[in-house]
């Protein structure tokens, strides 16, 4: 677990550096409450383990690489912040959301900060910027479907997951294989793994809403039903055992991809394979 702590650490050292540059103060305090209240992190942890894989090198991920990873999870951090509004949802990672803490125009206005931060950070990446934004693109094209188009079927379901989670998975590896200076073929592998791994997070995100406890998981469960927010368990028939089973679908088409990457062996290969099996078995 050191290893992961140590470039956790980078990331989210570099994440307060970025947002401590932020002006004017009230705004920076906006972003601050928004990105540093918590999280998995998990986006970031992507990129860098991405960037180590393809390197083929155990010297630790390019600065680019944890600049990457600090601007995927402030994209992260923006659609969060508007997920909340959607949602009507006012607690985030156990604190006010932004726009329960300072209204809905600050909040917005913080998610635009966020976005411009972030950006910043990929500017001097023609691939990088390009990856980023085929990703918004989808996140945007997710949110719009869930809102005036919501699925109806399992195939429906999958696409919005693959937009809605999926995309922003895909960019964060895709963003540390072009840290790597990886071919565009690795690149595309490496993003394949990750969107996978998207997807059986985002099912098995559904599966414990539908089924956890609530102090075990550490948030209010049953919150898809209540804010009729499509999950695979809510708009089929498919029972959670079954939608569990989907998501060790995606985790073995994850791995697929993952060794057609054709990266050498290396503790950081070894962690995304670790990643791409945990996420369907997580209790959290």
């Amino acid at each position: 677990m050191e290893y992961l702590e140590r470039r956790r650490e980078r990331v989210e050292d570099r994440l307060e550096a970025v947002l401590d540059d932020v002006a004017p103060a009230t705004l920076r305090e906006q972003v601050e409450h928004v990105s540093l209240s918590g999280g998995k992190r998990v986006r970031p942890t992507v990129a860098v383990l991405v960037c180590e894989a393809a390197e083929g090198s155990p010297a630790g991920a390019t600065d680019d690489a944890v600049d990457f990873a600090v601007g995927v999870e402030l994209v992260h951090n923006a659609s969060l912040v508007i997920d909340d509004i959607i949602d009507e949802s006012s607690v985030r990672r156990g604190v006010p959301a932004a726009h329960a803490e300072y209204g809905h125009g600050s909040a917005i206005i913080a998610s635009d900060g966020l976005l411009g931060e972030a950006f910043e950070l990929f500017s001097r990446d023609e691939r990088a910027m390009r990856a980023v934004a085929d990703a918004m693109v989808e996140l945007g094209e997710g949110e719009a479907t869930e809102l005036v188009a919501r699925p109806t079927t399992e195939d429906e379901y999958m696409r919005l997951a693959r937009r809605k989670t999926g995309a922003l998975f895909r960019a964060a590896a895709e963003l540390g294989a072009i840290a790597a200076d990886a071919d565009a073929e690795t690149v595309s592998s490496f993003g394949d793994y990750a969107e996978r791994v998207g997807v059986a997070f985002q099912i098995r995100d559904d599966v414990l809403d539908a089924t956890a406890d609530a102090e075990a998981l550490g948030k209010p469960t049953g919150q898809d039903e209540e804010m009729e927010r499509p999950s695979l368990v809510q708009v089929t028939d498919v029972t959670p055992e079954e939608a569990d089973e989907r998501a060790h679908e995606q985790s073995e088409a994850a791995l697929e991809a993952l060794t057609a990457t054709g990266a050498p062996e290396s503790q950081a290969l070894a962690y995304l394979r670790d990643l791409a099996e945990f996420v369907v078995v997580r209790e959290r």
